[in-house]
């Protein structure tokens, strides 16, 4: 069965007697809540509630290991150093690279919770422990809906309700204040999210990442990884419902698309702007 090695994850240690506090204070998550062998998706928000690192968090030994890009492994280490002030927390870089991903097999690892909701057991490894195409994991989470930050939406730009971390298990609204937490739970009893990830196929090879996505000439989102004629895209479901309603096609760039929203989120596409308010 497949084994994917991520090279371009970074693990992050969390540890010490007020780790747990110190992380439930600061994230979307709420770790209290952590099964074991089991890694959730979280975020560390702005102030004004967008999305300012994302990772995968799971507990390990005394304390919990943070799985993110290459990319934001520093800056998310220098973050988090800045309100440790005097807490018991040691933060440190693992010496291990890269995670490996596998699925449709007894392997043993951490659960993704994400792919968990969508029907797939998929085990997440820190190191090498597999050579398979890096393409088969992005063509797995493209088909269930799963998007990473970068190919499908860029940092302090989306809010987490935009990437589904409302329903997959990455956004609490239950454990109390966090950074960001009035925003998002304004958002959540108010019902104002609009934004929210689509699966997006065509009877074509999609455009490229980036491209837009129009409804009689309006935008209505972007595309984001794509895969042959597959791909993600956060679009705004009022815009993409209403025009779907009236049979209004959606192009991306030149080529027309169908949207669905992933099955696991329980959402559905608002026929009209009256019913996205409702």
């Amino acid at each position: 069965m497949p084994a994917v090695f991520l090279k371009d994850r970074s693990l992050l240690l969390v540890s010490g007697a007020e780790a747990q506090s110190f992380l439930q204070n600061l994230i979307t998550t709420d770790i209290a809540a952590l099964g074991a062998d089991e890694a959730r998706p979280g975020a560390l928000l702005t102030p004004q509630g967008k999305i300012l690192f994302d990772f995968m968090i799971w507990r390990d030994r005394d304390g919990y290991t943070i799985e993110t890009d290459a990319g934001q492994r520093d800056g998310l280490l220098k973050r988090l150093t800045m309100y440790k002030l005097r807490a018991a927390v040691t933060l440190a870089p693992s010496t291990e690279e890269g995670v490996t991903v596998s699925w449709d097999e007894d392997a043993e690892g951490i659960r993704d919770s994400r792919f968990t909701k969508a029907g797939v057991m998929l085990i997440r490894r820190p190191g090498k422990h597999g050579d398979g195409a890096e393409a088969l994991y992005d063509a797995l989470r493209i088909r269930h809906g799963i998007v990473t930050s970068g190919s499908d939406f860029a940092l302090q730009d989306a809010f987490p309700h935009d990437v589904l971390m409302d329903f997959n298990g990455g956004l609490s609204f239950r454990k109390g204040c966090y950074v960001g937490q009035e925003v998002v739970s304004r958002m959540q009893h108010r019902g104002t999210a609009r934004r929210r990830v689509v699966t997006v196929s065509a009877a074509t090879d999609l455009p490229g990442t980036g491209t837009e996505i129009t409804a009689a000439g309006k935008p209505v989102g972007t595309l984001g990884s794509v895969d042959g004629g597959n791909g993600l895209a956060i679009v705004r479901i009022d815009r993409a419902g209403a025009a779907m309603a009236a049979g209004t096609p959606l192009l991306a760039g030149d080529t027309p698309v169908s949207l669905v929203l992933p099955a696991w989120s329980g959402l559905v596409f608002p026929a009209s702007a009256d019913e996205a308010s409702a």
